[in-house]
């Protein structure tokens, strides 16, 4: 009798619901199910539908629908509802359609992607089956809404209704975690990542702390300089030219130099390289990638907004007379190259490779002159590949390089088989092959006159489809190898201060992006502490001299 009481007085707030509440009820019923199935399916792996996994599965499922209810009773407020509900509404198809399908997740890192997604970009991700997923469960559920929606009679008597319901709808939250304490216990621990899949909670709250990050990084003043007691400590008497090719979305495990199967490697294997094969990126995006390898900052200590305000390599370097210019055939340097030359060719413009898409290998074109002009500097000069960026690798080669067939010929990666996947994937492996070997050839015109070298790193890996996931920019956490183990090729010219002899013992040694910045530094023959306090087991038995390996080598 007692329980029957308190029910009916916590049922009787609900018997007198507004129309607006029973309207933003009805829109979260709504998004749950066509939001969130990576979410549901997620929870389905850790826990199967088993009888006797059944009951924490329905206090989950009502666990994020009323935090979800709550969240929407919390924003929405007066005449703005409807709208609010509708942009709602076509977000979370958007976002839902990606974590269905490539099992992404919309997080800062992945936020930044979207803000400096170029229209190229943009196009190679759209398909049909985001247009459907937008136009049926976003733009017209949203039309619906902003069309039907029930008006606001008195927002503050509105505003007093809900307070009861959101009060009841707290208390419903705890009874619902209090029986299963200890799974939700473990739930939450073991498992965190998956409430990062909840649609739309999780990616409003990486807007906001994307917002704020955004607004800290306005808010940094001049820029910090570092290494400023690097001195020149070479006697090596030619200057030094050096190519720095850092690639897009290339795996370790796809180049043929490391051990795979398939021969994606056969003109670099005709040039006297080394393949580091144990490298691991900085983060799982161009984004994250690029800036935190020319930063001196360790992954584990890397923040976007310390390492804006303060200098990278390129800045140490130019700082001690090297030239540095930067082609860009990828978005953008993210940061990196704000005070150097920098030169855009995704375009036909200074691109001469520009059938259909822009190619990698165009980057090479007028190189000559720039080094003619500066002739017997110090060079350094950066070229940013399109490389392997996803998912539609087939537009990332040219016709003649279509060797591994058939091959996957659209951006909808779960319409294709993997063996489809994997052959347009190493297609564009083998391209980057030519580039890098064209690329080494152009360096051994200039072998007699300069110290020249050349040094390929990828930003990042790619999931093509291993254990559900496609693309990258998993968070770093639980991100698989394929995403983090990237490729670094190694070539020097006759009178480079290092020979390949002395780094092939250390071929297979654990590196990661972390060394990238010393190695640019002692690579132009400069010494800084900032470099003698990054040594490591690696480097403990190394004098850091130019007559020897780099003492933070690649």
């Amino acid at each position: 009798m007692l329980f029957t009481n308190v029910l009916q007085k916590l049922v009787a707030p609900f018997k007198q619901l507004s129309n607006q509440m029973r309207g933003i009820l009805l829109v979260t019923v709504f998004i749950m199910p066509t939001g969130n199935l990576a979410l549901f399916g997620r929870i389905l792996e850790i826990y199967p539908p088993q009888l006797h996994n059944l009951p924490f599965l329905m206090s989950l499922a009502l666990f994020f629908s009323i935090s979800t209810a709550i969240f929407f009773l919390t924003i929405c407020h007066g005449k703005a509802t409807r709208w609010v509900l509708a942009v709602f509404l076509v977000i979370v198809a958007l976002a839902a359609y990606y974590m269905d399908h490539y099992k992404v997740i919309v997080d800062i890192v992945m936020i930044d992607n979207i803000i400096h997604t170029d229209s190229k970009e943009l196009a190679g991700v759209l398909s049909l089956g985001l247009l459907f997923r937008a136009l049926f469960f976003g733009i017209i559920p949203a039309w619906l809404v902003i069309k039907y929606f029930p008006k606001n009679e008195n927002t503050l008597s509105e505003f007093k209704s809900r307070l009861p319901i959101l009060g009841i709808l707290v208390l419903s939250i705890v009874l619902l975690v209090v029986p299963f304490t200890a799974s939700y216990a473990s739930f939450w621990r073991e498992h965190k990542i998956t409430r990062f899949y909840a649609n739309p909670t999780y990616s409003t709250y990486s807007v906001i702390k994307y917002i704020t990050q955004q607004l800290n990084i306005a808010k940094i003043g001049p820029l910090h300089a570092i290494a400023q007691d690097a001195v020149f400590v070479g006697p090596n008497p030619r200057a030094e030219l050096m190519i720095l090719v850092v690639g897009e979305t290339a795996r370790a495990d796809r180049f043929s130099l490391n051990g795979y199967h398939r021969e994606t490697n056969p003109l670099l294997a005709k040039q006297e390289v080394i393949s580091l094969s144990n490298v691991s990126s900085c983060g799982t995006s161009t984004g994250v990638s690029v800036p935190c390898m020319f930063s001196a900052l360790p992954r584990a200590e890397y923040d976007k907004e310390k390492a804006l305000n303060q200098e990278n390599a390129l800045d140490v370097l130019a700082d001690n007379g090297v030239e540095i210019l930067w082609r860009d055939n990828n978005s953008d340097s993210k940061g990196v190259a704000t005070r150097m030359k920098y030169e855009d060719f995704k375009s036909p413009t200074l691109n001469p490779e520009c059938a259909g898409e822009c190619r990698d290998i165009g980057m090479l074109s007028g190189l000559d002159a720039y080094i003619q002009s500066r002739k017997g500097k110090d060079i350094l000069i950066v070229l940013h590949q399109m490389g392997n960026h996803g998912p539609e690798y087939y537009r990332r080669y040219p016709k003649e390089f279509e060797r591994f067939k058939p091959m996957c010929m659209t951006g909808e990666l779960r319409d294709c088989s993997q063996e489809e996947i994997d052959n347009s994937y190493d297609n564009a492996i083998l391209y980057t092959d030519y580039f890098l070997s064209e690329t080494i050839n152009f360096l051994k015109k200039y072998d007699g006159d300069y110290a020249t070298a050349m040094l390929y790193v990828s930003d990042h890996g790619e999931s093509l489809g291993e254990h559900g996931f496609y693309l990258h920019a998993a968070p770093y956490m639980i991100a698989p190898k394929e995403q983090t183990h990237v490729p670094a090729i190694v070539w020097m010219g006759k009178h480079f201060d290092y020979k390949l002899d002395q780094l092939m013992p250390y071929k297979d040694y654990p590196l990661s992006h972390d060394d990238v910045f010393c190695t640019l530094l002692v690579a132009f023959e400069l010494n800084s502490k900032t470099c003698e306090a990054k040594k490591d087991v690696l480097r403990q038995n190394l004098t850091f001299t130019a007559n020897t390996i780099p003492s933070s080598a690649l």
